[in-house]
């Protein structure tokens, strides 16, 4: 990797990071990745012949680590690759750029040109002082618009999502997207749908607990076993009564399936079983008639011996 460089004594000289590092792209990389963007920053100004395998023993990172941080730079737009070699790239002009993209970005002034943005302009501005100490990246404007747009979040959702970022310390775009996708598909707008939406997400969450404890569960329960959960209650309207009541007979099988659970409960959802005494009354009934062929099955065994027994005598005459 070959850098440009300025004579400077290392005594006088310094090493100037943009702020903007500190809020686009450092919260998403590696802390080796960040080691190795630094030295190269720092090398940059010394014209020199740098080689992977001296960063490697340099930076105490294995040779491997070096390759996938330069290739990480690179994907990043930070490391430009040129027939002579690397060079950095200004930080501060890619940002202006991604803020000037014609169709997906605004600045604050922008939002605040009509009377319908105002109002998502005070919330940034919320969002802003709240999470990020006055000090939030210029490219957070845009997404936070196109979220408004993409998703049609009220101003307290947005401020909600944030929060939720926040308090799961996982405050980048990445996760605030991948949040915002999961409420969208939730048909989440206003606040009072995200205050049901955890309110559903709650009575969930002591559901497992429970039916965790009743399995008698060493493991957590998994994402997949959630899914039959929510299916229980927000789809076939059950509590805990009528779901115990498909543990038990889970419970006699020799390995717990919550696919089998489902369905039982199933078919009781099916057969329009809605309380625990319908779910009894249809148990009861299945079990009289189980007894009942096992009669029929019983008797006609009997009668094919007796049958066998006649031509037995038959033939000893």
């Amino acid at each position: 990797m070959k850098l440009n460089q300025s004579d400077k004594s290392f005594l006088f000289s310094s090493t100037e990071i943009p702020d903007i590092f500190f809020t686009e792209y450092l919260p998403e990389a590696k802390s080796e990745f960040v080691k190795v963007y630094f030295y190269v920053l720092f090398l940059s100004k010394h014209n020199s012949e740098i080689k992977i395998n001296d960063l490697s023993k340099t930076l105490d990172l294995d040779f491997p680590t070096v390759q996938d941080a330069i290739k990480y730079w690179e994907g990043a737009g930070l490391f430009i690759k040129n027939p002579n070699g690397y060079s950095l790239a200004n930080l501060q002009e890619i940002e202006l750029n991604k803020l000037y993209h014609p169709k997906v970005s605004l600045s604050p002034k922008d939002i605040e040109k009509n009377a319908e943005s105002q109002a998502r302009a005070k919330v940034i501005d919320s969002i802003n002082s709240q999470f990020f100490s006055g000090t939030m990246a210029p490219s957070w404007y845009p997404d936070i618009e196109l979220w408004f747009e993409k998703y049609g979040f009220d101003e307290q959702v947005m401020i909600a999502l944030f929060s939720y970022a926040f308090e799961n310390r996982a405050l980048h775009p990445n996760y605030l997207r991948t949040v915002a996708e999961g409420w969208n598909r939730e048909n989440i707008k206003t606040y009072n749908d995200l205050d049901l939406y955890f309110e559903r997400r709650e009575k969930t969450n002591i559901l497992k607990k429970k039916i965790a404890q009743k399995l008698n569960l060493s493991r957590n329960l998994t994402a997949y076993d959630e899914e039959y959960i929510i299916k229980w209650t927000e789809n076939y309207k059950y509590d805990m009564d009528i779901i115990e009541i498909a543990l038990k007979r889970a419970a006699t099988k020799n390995t717990i399936n919550f696919e089998y659970i489902d369905t039982l409960l199933s078919d009781w959802h099916n057969k329009g079983l809605s309380s625990v005494s319908d779910v009894n009354a249809y148990l009861d009934s299945a079990k009289t008639k189980d007894k009942k062929i096992k009669q029929v099955k019983q008797m006609a065994l009997e009668y094919t011996q007796s049958t066998f027994d006649n031509w037995d005598a038959l033939y000893d005459n």
